[in-house]
């Protein structure tokens, strides 16, 4: 099978090129795909727990506190300690961290919007289901259950030497 038959080549290349697409938009205004993302998670009014913003972006928690790391240095968010829970933090905007929300906003909608002018709904539509099917898959954890790894190639030929 080559590689651009398989469907998660196929799922990982669109992801970089939409990735390069975002950070070449959002190095404009120095910040990159991973703080917009982070800007888009975070409530304006409330702050979110910093617990809370990793699985909704999928990351692991050593990944999001170098980004919120890197966000605080820029003067993005801070910290602040939950009222009701103290050993819990909320993280809240600045006012250049709401200025970079709005920007990340106002990128995604405008790709969106392209690709919504290009690409019928009723093809979205499927796209979107089918993705939704291969995570609900992935997720499910069931998906190796009945795999069984074939002989491998060198664990099959012989120790004999090959002739040229």
């Amino acid at each position: 099978m080559k590689p651009e038959e398989t469907v998660d080549y196929n799922i990982k290349v669109a992801w970089h090129a939409i990735s390069r697409m975002y950070n070449t938009q959002a190095a404009k205004h120095d910040i990159t795909t991973s703080i917009g993302f982070v800007l888009l998670n975070i409530d304006q009014e409330n702050g979110t727990p910093a617990t809370k913003i990793a699985p909704l972006l999928g990351l692991e928690t050593r990944s999001l506190t170098r980004i919120l790391r890197s966000m605080e240095e820029k003067g993005l968010i801070y910290k602040q300690a939950d009222t009701q829970d103290k050993r819990s933090v909320r993280i809240f905007l600045t006012e250049e961290g709401l200025r970079g929300k709005e920007i990340s906003r106002q990128t995604v909608r405008h790709f969106n919007l392209k690709v919504r002018e290009k690409i019928p709904q009723n093809q979205l539509d499927i796209m979107f289901k089918v993705i939704g099917q291969i995570t609900g898959m992935i997720e499910g954890k069931t998906l190796f259950d009945d795999f069984q790894l074939k002989q491998l190639r060198s664990e099959s030929s012989t120790t004999e030497p090959r002739p040229l």
